[in-house]
């Protein structure tokens, strides 16, 4: 691994076995995740975001999921490196990780918090679990907690149920109990889908200064590219499970090279779109995942379609030519995109 990284995704590969054939939720992802830094995974529903980030917990559906290539290289607190494509996901090594060293926010806190216990018996029950403190620790971790992220009368509210809080209270606790063992990585799964705005803009300050003062890496999965704009250091653009676009996000947003990419900035409404003009949508919709396109998955839904040759093969994720394309997704300047568009093809006949 290389040494700045906390979690490396290299080519992972997700399926689900059902009755009427396999789907690849996840067709080939790669990206770096570094300390203390945020990356940014956008796409529309159905393109894989949720599935990568259950792939890292181990959390799949294990009857039907399977991972049948890649790696989810993540190294430890103590310096173990460990592949979590490879271990058992009902194992004791995955125990210690998840919701420890590695931590998840989910997307909705009504249906992610049990309703038969109170948010602070939950939350201590995951501190004792990965750290060996008694009850009464515990809960004194708990309520610091809630006072970090801003929870108010953080006493009263360790003792009430999800159903008595507030979709923002809701949220906060779920982010409370995220950070409670201090991971290493959060992933934020669209956490700010369920409220409004104010409550959104609220959220998306704490975890900008819980993450400064932890040092914690943040996985940010959503379909908001405003927020991915707030966010993000580091942006993968995913459409049917592959990486279609990768870079700083001043690039992404100032430069994108994908015709994905940009239909999907420019759907995004702004204080310069005139009154009542319809904005630009991408035609058609995503495919049935049993109905995958030959080649690039995106061209039947691409201005810049390119017959003979994009519904041929699938493009690689490779460095923009020119002066940017130095290092990696990660390196500053650096982007990646999946397109003939930038690479030399030959026209099929």
């Amino acid at each position: 691994m290389n040494p700045e990284n906390v979690l490396e995704i290299d080519d992972l590969q997700v399926h689900f076995h059902t009755l009427d054939g396999v789907v690849r939720g996840v067709d080939g992802v790669t990206f770096d995740v570094r300390a203390g830094e945020t990356i940014g995974v956008v796409g529309e529903s159905g393109c894989g975001k949720s599935v990568t980030a259950m792939a890292i917990m181990r959390l799949l559906p294990r009857r039907v999921a399977r991972i049948p290539s890649g790696a989810i290289r993540f190294r430890r607190g103590n310096g173990d490196e460990v592949d979590l494509a490879k271990i058992d996901p009902e194992g004791s090594l995955i125990r210690e990780i998840r919701g420890n060293e590695i931590a998840m926010i989910f997307q909705e806190p009504m249906t992610s918090l049990s309703a038969l216990h109170t948010v602070g018996n939950q939350i201590i029950e995951a501190i004792r679990l990965h750290r060996n403190v008694d009850e009464r620790e515990a809960r004194k971790i708990a309520l610091q907690q809630f006072k970090d992220v801003g929870i108010p009368a953080p006493e009263q509210r360790l003792d009430a149920y999800s159903w008595q809080l507030s979709g923002g209270l809701r949220q906060r606790a779920m982010i409370a109990m995220a950070l409670s063992c201090n991971p290493l990585i959060l992933i934020a799964d669209e956490p700010t889908t369920a409220v409004d705005v104010t409550t959104q803009a609220q959220v998306l300050r704490l975890l900008r200064r819980l993450q400064e003062e932890r040092n914690s890496a943040i996985i940010f999965i959503t379909h908001d590219l405003g927020v991915i704009a707030q966010m993000a250091d580091y942006v993968t653009v995913m459409y049917l499970g592959l990486v279609m676009e990768q870079g700083p996000v001043d690039d992404i947003f100032h430069n994108p090279k994908h015709p994905y990419t940009r239909a999907l900035l420019e759907s995004v409404p702004s204080i310069e779109t005139a009154p009542r003009q319809d904005l630009p949508t991408i035609k058609g919709t995503i495919p049935h995942p049993f109905n995958r396109p030959a080649g690039c998955p995106f061209y039947p839904r691409c201005e810049k379609f390119m017959p003979g040759v994009c519904d041929t093969a699938t493009p690689a994720l490779l460095p923009v030519a020119g002066p940017q394309a130095v290092g990696g997704p990660q390196a500053v300047g650096g982007q990646l995109v999946s397109c003939f568009l930038y690479q030399e093809v030959s026209v099929t006949a």
